[in-house]
Parts: structure tokens; C-alpha cells; sequence
């Protein structure tokens, strides 16, 4: 499968996710087998603004492979002139690396978000879909593509009908999470919905929604037929996942991460983010994801309020050193 010019072979996408898909986690999950990574979402309207912030969100590093950037809004107008901006950015005067695509946020289903009419609440409008891509569209030579939900509610199943709209405005790929607006991230994903909206669709349709392993992502490929998988969730503390995926898709053996590995990767992920934005900053953000890695150590809980403490690069290496040492008297 390709996206413009961006050959994504095994369709190993990293879905994105605010507050978690930043450059650090990027850049591991590529090491590990992602072929493909979409941003944390950016606000059009802010991006119209120059807020400095946003554009923090926006800025891709060499390393991190293909990735796309996500934008958010209502308003045609607004949204296109955004991606016009991303697009036309010298990013390599920054010694950054430039998008090689433009994903529209349907999907997102945070009150705020949906109240102000963005993300998931423009499935309720079809035709206002149609209008945002079809603006994106002409103002960016990049790809457009779109994700968005089975639907608001479980009486508003219209994937299918957002998707054809998308479509029709010139996205060249659609990313379906198959779950409703109101069921946020619990409950069972709706696998035939996404088949369907693949049953529909002339492009690629990736399928989205409790991957977390490879027998999920290969049962996920054949009861949606889809043409690959974003893995979310299920790569925070584990991005591990892409390479166990891969070996699957490839007919070839897993040897899943030693205790010592994942470690070595958690303190790695760590060390970029404080790169990229400050250990003051960098230690409070990534507390969330970098205790995900303990998910099997014994006494996980009370390592995770240990690092939920901690302040410092020194401390967290202290607390996982730690850690270590008690698993292995075992």
C-alpha cells in the first residue's frame, strides 16, 4: 500500500493519540516496526493563530519515519488554511523533516472537543465532511486522509456514509475506530462496521480498536479485510507490538522483549523526550507512559506510584535499577 509517495509494506500504522503519540514515542515505535506514524491532534484554528505551542506539536524529526499530521476543527476554511500552512512550512531550515500527509481528527471523542462541534460530532454532518476535505484537499499537495468512529451512538451507525463522503471530498485513505462516539475507549469494537466501510471504499481503510497483540491484528485483518491496522493503546509501554506483528504477518518466530529490554526501551523513550522538550517538562508528561513498561514486573503498582513521584531522569533509572534487582532474586 502507498500513501502519495510512502510505501507502507506490512500496514503498520501508529494511530495517534494525544498525549502519548509525541516525537520520543515516534521514534521507538518506528525503531520497533512502525511503517507509519500520525501526530497528536493540532488545532486548526490554533495553527491559523501561529500559537508557538501548536506548532511544537507539528514539528517531525528525521528518524521518526513517515508521519502524518493531524489536524482538528469544524470550519472549512479554517482547516484548509491550516494544512496550507503545515504544508508549506520550510521545515528543513529547522533541521526538521516535513509531513507526508494531512489525517483529519473525526474521530476524537472528548467532551470539549465534540461540544465545540470537532471531531467525532462532524459524522453528524456527512456533507460538512465532504466540504473540510474537499478544502484540505485544495491546499495541500500532501495526502489527505481521514479517521473517524462507526458513528456517534449506537442508533447513528454511519461510518459508511462519513466515509463515502470523505472519499468523495479526495481523501486517499480512512482509518475507522470501531467504536462509537459514547463509548469512548470501552466496549467491544464493531468489526463488521469497518468491513463494511471497506466494502464501500475504492482506497485503503485501516481498521483501529483493541489491537494488543498479533493474533488481535491478524484477526482484525481478516474479519475487516481492511489493509492494515493502527495500533494505539496497545503500543503505550509496548511498542514491542510492531515488531511481534510483523514477524506474524511474515510467517516468522517472536521472541518477545526480556525484562531487562523493556527497561533498556522505557529509560531510552524517557531520554528523548527529555531531549526534545526538558527533563522538567519531559519527566511529569512521560510518567503516564514510561510506567506502562512495568505492566508484568511483580509489584507493578507500587513501582508505577514510585515513578508517578518522580522528578528526575535519576530517579525513575533509580526506581526501575530497582526494580530489576527484585525480579531477578526470583
Amino acid at each position: 500500500m502507498k500513501i502519495g509517495n510512502v510505501e507502507v509494506r506490512h500496514g503498520l500504522f501508529l494511530a495517534p493519540m494525544a498525549g502519548f503519540s509525541d516525537r520520543a514515542m515516534r521514534r521507538v515505535c518506528h525503531e520497533m516496526g512502525a511503517e507509519y506514524s500520525v501526530s497528536e491532534m493540532i488545532s486548526a484554528k490554533a495553527v491559523t493563530f501561529g500559537d508557538k505551542k501548536t506548532f511544537s506539536l507539528a514539528t517531525i524529526k528525521e528518524d521518526e519515519g513517515p508521519v502524518a499530521l493531524q489536524i482538528f476543527g469544524s470550519e472549512p476554511d479554517v482547516i484548509g488554511r491550516a494544512a496550507e500552512i503545515l504544508t508549506q512550512k520550510d521545515w528543513a531550515s529547522f533541521g526538521l523533516a516535513s509531513p507526508v500527509a494531512i489525517d483529519i481528527n473525526m474521530g476524537c471523542p472528548v467532551h470539549k472537543i465534540f461540544s465545540n462541534g470537532e471531531g467525532s460530532a462532524l459524522m453528524r454532518d456527512p456533507e460538512l465532511i465532504y466540504r473540510i476535505v474537499r478544502a484540505v484537499k485544495e491546499s495541500t499537495y500532501l495526502p489527505v486522509t481521514v479517521k473517524h468512529r462507526t458513528g456517534v451512538d449506537s442508533s447513528h451507525i454511519n461510518a459508511v456514509e462519513c466515509a463515502l463522503a470523505a472519499e468523495a471530498g479526495g481523501a486517499e485513505l480512512i482509518t475507522v475506530h470501531g467504536r462509537t462516539k459514547t463509548q469512548m475507549y470501552s466496549g467491544g469494537v464493531d468489526r463488521e462496521t469497518i468491513k463494511k466501510v471497506k466494502n464501500s471504499l475504492h482506497i485503503p481503510v485501516i481498521a483501529n480498536g483493541d489491537i494488543l497483540s498479533a493474533d488481535d491484528a491478524i484477526s482484525m485483518l481478516k474479519d475487516t479485510g481492511s489493509d492494515g491496522i493502527a495500533i494505539g493503546r496497545g503500543a503505550v509501554g509496548n511498542p514491542f507490538i510492531f515488531s511481534e506483528i510483523r514477524s506474524a504477518l511474515c510467517g516468522e518466530s517472536f521472541t518477545p522483549p526480556t525484562l531487562e529490554e523493556k527497561v533498556d526501551v522505557a529509560l531510552w523513550q524517557l531520554r528523548l523526550a527529555i531531549e526534545d522538550k526538558g527533563e522538567e517538562k519531559a519527566v511529569p508528561e512521560a510518567r503516564k507512559q514510561i510506567a506502562s513498561y512495568l505492566h508484568s514486573f511483580r509489584g507493578a503498582a507500587q513501582i508505577r506510584a514510585k515513578i508517578n513521584r518522580a522528578l528526575t531522569y535519576g530517579e525513575i533509572e533509580q526506581i526501575f535499577t530497582e526494580a530489576l534487582k527484585e525480579e531477578n532474586q526470583y
